[in-house]
């Protein structure tokens, strides 16, 4: 009897957690749902790994994703080249302060931001783990309407049909070069893409303001991608 109570305990315990996890979207996203934002302004990344590069390459993998999310997205080359001149290139500098100039100068309605948390290539494995915080944040009141945090491992290997040594040798010596070739853009798309799965749609989605009772994601997500 004894046992069966236990068992019933732990079921009951299983079942809280996942209600947990099924919070809708229109719960969890509310100030988004709210404000209604059209225009979104991407910012360049805010890198804190070694590789220097990551945050160039990075910051023109957003742009795809958040478009067919249903927003209106302004060009990443003529903002990096704006946010440059501007001496608005570092992002750190905007991530908790007034966004008003943004505002002002762009009409943008909230400003993407992006925290490349590690970023770990593998070329032997053919596979590229990085960690992004996603941070959508209101360029009239501030307020965060969006966040969440990834860790995606992309699977960039390429399998050739020839089982020899040479040719073991000459598909390790490819999955190298695609690896080293195409994983700030691929790795960098595909993570935003699973990342942003959850977020609400724009105004040009087509489940604009009919989604707020889908599920929406936990605020940290782990997967692997191909």
């Amino acid at each position: 009897m004894k046992n069966y109570l236990y068992l019933g305990l732990v079921l009951l315990l299983l079942s809280s957690c996942a209600t947990q996890s099924g919070v809708t979207r229109g719960v969890q996203y509310a100030k988004l749902y709210e404000e209604r934002p059209v225009a979104i302004v991407v910012m360049p990344p805010i890198n804190q790994t070694s590789h220097v590069e990551a945050k160039e390459y990075f910051y023109t993998t957003l742009y795809e994703p958040l478009c067919e999310k249903g927003y209106y997205v302004f060009s990443p080359l003529l903002t990096m080249e704006m946010f440059q001149t501007e001496s608005a290139y570092d992002a750190e500098l905007f991530l908790e302060g007034s966004l008003s100039q943004v505002q002002n100068v762009l009409g943008a309605d909230a400003a993407m931001f992006t925290i490349i948390k590690s970023w770990n290539r593998n070329n032997i494995g053919g596979t590229l783990t990085a960690r992004v915080e996603y941070i959508l944040r209101s360029t009239k009141t501030g307020e965060t309407l969006y966040q969440r945090e990834g860790l995606i491992k992309v699977d960039t290997g390429v399998s050739g049909s020839d089982k020899s040594l040479l040719g073991s040798l000459i598909s390790l010596a490819a999955t190298v070069a695609t690896t080293a070739a195409t994983d700030m853009v691929v790795a960098g798309r595909k993570c935003t893409t699973y990342v942003l799965s959850d977020m609400p749609e724009g105004k040009y989605g087509t489940l604009y303001d009919q989604d707020r009772e889908m599920a929406a994601g936990k605020s940290f997500v782990e997967a692997t991608v191909e």
